[in-house]
């Protein structure tokens, strides 16, 4: 048994546990807060038996094996690499670490130690990935554009409205539109076409409450797009948090035509043959072919079960986990260069 301690307390490290109760080869043993009354009222129900308001102790409890980081995004590295140097695996949130150069660090920390970091990006590890990753590669033919897209409303906008400065929309804390939904798009792509040759980006920013003009750190993205160049191929990336985009993703090859709901969990799969018809300027009788594709019911259950299966020495996903570990660095570079370009600065980025 794979024994994890948690660290952070939100909805989305509740939907881990959940997802950690159906993998068979792993146990739930303890919380971290930084309220040590919130660590308990957090961790027990899911069964944790130790409870901490401080990383250090927790990271050095030998009951604990692993540790699922789901703090806000500026702490992830930090704590990554607390735990990684007293040899606790890692599974960290998306996204990974603030930028390229914090998540090599991490890898390499974690390779030195010889424990297994990992990014928690559900998406790439459901089943219906692998699908969408054999139908590019083998049935659209030379592929020429792609659209990513994921963009939804939240209650934190309003929120932030009201000017309330919250974590997700906190430039300080390595927040914004980009890094906590964009990269749902960024990655798949990456994952599919590799670092791309060019990155040209807008974005829609604003201020966080309380910054001025002159803050260097003060500048928050609401909602973006994104293109990626290949020389063969441009890939669009769109998302925010304004907005609900309700268009699907879709990778387009010269021979057909993949499209799929929901990036951050692919579903109705489906692909359309191109058909030589002549001078037609519609294309939507061309034949669909429904693809069939396994939709867990919770998601996170396929990610966990590749880290526990890396962390355990498994060699096909100790394989797979070089080729994620890719991909985050990758990742990681084409938002460096977006933030870049639409002014969105960390204090991550200054170190």
């Amino acid at each position: 048994m794979l024994r994890f301690a948690t660290i952070g307390t939100s909805g989305i490290a509740e939907q881990f546990l959940l997802a950690l109760a159906d993998v068979g080869e792993a146990d739930y043993v303890a919380a971290y807060s930084r309220d040590l009354a919130r660590a308990r009222e957090f961790g027990a129900p899911f069964g944790a038996r130790r409870f901490f308001d401080d990383v250090d102790d927790l990271v050095g409890c030998d009951e604990v094996d692993a540790v699922y980081v789901a703090s806000p995004n500026a702490l992830h590295a930090e704590q990554a690499l607390a735990a990684i140097r007293r040899g606790k695996h890692v599974l960290v949130e998306k996204p990974f670490a603030s930028n390229e150069a914090e998540a090599r660090m991490v890898f390499d920390e974690a390779r030195r130690a010889g424990v297994v970091a990992l990014e928690a990006t559900r998406s790439l590890h459901v089943p219906a990935f692998s699908t969408i990753e054999r139908i590019v590669a083998e049935e659209l033919g030379q592929v020429r554009l792609a659209t990513f897209r994921f963009s939804k409303v939240t209650s934190r906008i309003a929120r932030l409205r009201a000017g309330e400065r919250i974590n997700v929309f906190d430039p300080t804390l390595s927040g914004g539109a980009l890094m906590d939904i964009g990269v749902y798009c960024v990655e798949p792509a990456v994952a599919l076409f590799g670092r791309p040759e060019k990155v040209h980006a807008l974005a829609v920013t604003s201020l966080a409450d309380g910054a001025t003009e002159d803050d260097p750190y003060g500048l928050i993205d609401l909602a973006g797009e994104a293109l990626l160049g290949y020389g063969d191929k441009i890939v669009c990336l769109s998302y925010g948090k304004l907005t609900d985009d309700v268009v699907s993703s879709q990778v387009e090859g010269e021979c057909g035509t993949l499209a799929w709901d929901q990036v951050s969990c692919p579903a109705n799969l489906r692909v359309h043959t191109h058909e030589d018809r002549g001078m037609v300027f519609r294309v939507e009788g061309a034949s669909v072919t429904p693809v069939e594709s396994e939709l867990p019911e919770r998601d996170m259950v396929c990610e966990i079960s590749d880290f526990v299966r890396a962390a355990r020495g498994e060699g096909d996903a100790l394989a797979a986990r070089e080729r994620f570990e890719a991909v985050t660095i990758d990742s990681l570079s084409v938002m460096d260069e977006i933030r870049c370009q639409t002014g969105v600065r960390f204090p991550a980025d200054a170190r």
